[in-house]
């Protein structure tokens, strides 16, 4: 029943906040271990979140985990979404979903794995090979919190205030913003939690 009040009752990460801005923290976090998958949004019927099934069967959320293990990986908050432009599937994508061109954009779902995998190798492989593993190094965020359905008009206008809050307050910006959503979609909207993260020199 908390979960629909919003209570966050998986691991999330854990990070050190450096300086409380206006309206805004700026927060280190340590390296960390993330399954990912980068995908057009058609490939799922235009749904932007069609990669969530797709990393839940890698931690055997609907059942056997897919995995060589196979090992049931818990579920952690939040899951982080960043758009980007067609690319590659290898390359990571830090370019921001841009207008125009006609060409299709992309979406990348990570889920952050249990502290306990260190390393990506101490992670199971996965079976279905558009999940990719990786390793995310330490990294340092300026992040802005808030409730409410993350609807696109709604996270552009924070991610626009937070840039240019950050650089008002002498920040350098080294890449695009990633959404961070805490709470599944049936919390009620009131209640869920949610992120803008820009990252930051």
């Amino acid at each position: 029943m908390g979960i629909v009040f919003g209570k966050i009752s998986v691991e999330t990460p854990k990070y050190t906040v450096v300086k409380s801005g206006d309206g805004y923290e700026i927060r280190e976090y340590p390296p960390a271990v993330a399954a990912e998958i980068t995908y057009d949004p058609s490939e799922f019927k235009d749904n932007k979140d069609g990669g969530f099934s797709v990393l839940a069967k890698y931690i055997g959320v609907f059942g056997k985990p897919e995995n060589q293990k196979p090992e049931k990986i818990a579920m952690t908050a939040p899951v982080i979404t960043k758009e980007g432009e067609k690319i590659a599937m290898t390359a990571p994508v830090v370019t921001k979903e841009e207008g125009g061109g006609g060409e299709k954009k992309t979406v990348t779902m990570q889920f952050l794995l249990p502290e306990v995998y260190k390393k990506a190798e101490d992670a199971p492989r996965p079976t279905d090979e558009r999940v990719v593993i990786r390793e995310e190094g330490g990294r340092k965020y300026g992040v802005v919190t808030f409730s409410g359905t993350a609807a696109e008009s709604v996270v552009g206008e924070k991610v626009e205030k937070l840039r240019s809050d950050l650089e008002r307050d002498g920040f350098k910006i080294t890449g695009d913003y990633v959404l961070a959503r805490y709470n599944p979609p049936w919390t009620l909207p009131p209640f869920k939690t949610n992120e803008v993260m820009i990252p930051v020199e």
